[in-house]
């Protein structure tokens, strides 16, 4: 099998250990995914409604990592605050925080329904 290929799993790794390692949000998006997950498997929830939570897990999760990417590289650009660099990053952050409302909505109807 081609060894890039193998380099490129290697590549993502290190970006999820980056991530968990510096972000203090993605740890909390973990934990609170983890416990969702285990909520999910005690409730015996059906297959569709395992997809819609796995699949809004990864949304938020990824949403996270590309907030962060985007963050460092507006700080490797803009290094001074820069109006437009505040701006950027704080529709980042209301992106993610807007999916996970939005994650927490569908979450109680998937549980209390």
């Amino acid at each position: 099998m081609d060894w890039q290929f193998y380099k490129n799993f290697r590549f993502a790794f290190r970006g999820l250990k980056t991530v968990f390692s510096t972000e203090k949000t993605f740890r909390l998006h973990t934990i609170i995914a983890i416990l969702v997950v285990a909520y999910s498997w005690y409730q015996g929830i059906e297959k569709i409604y395992w997809v819609v939570i796995l699949m809004i897990i990864a949304l938020v999760m990824a949403l996270e990592i590309f907030n962060s990417a985007i963050e460092r590289l507006v700080d490797m650009l803009a290094p001074r605050t820069h109006k437009f660099a505040k701006e950027v990053k704080d529709l980042l952050a209301a992106m993610v925080l807007l999916v996970s409302l939005f994650a927490a909505a569908i979450g109680f109807i998937v549980f209390l329904a």
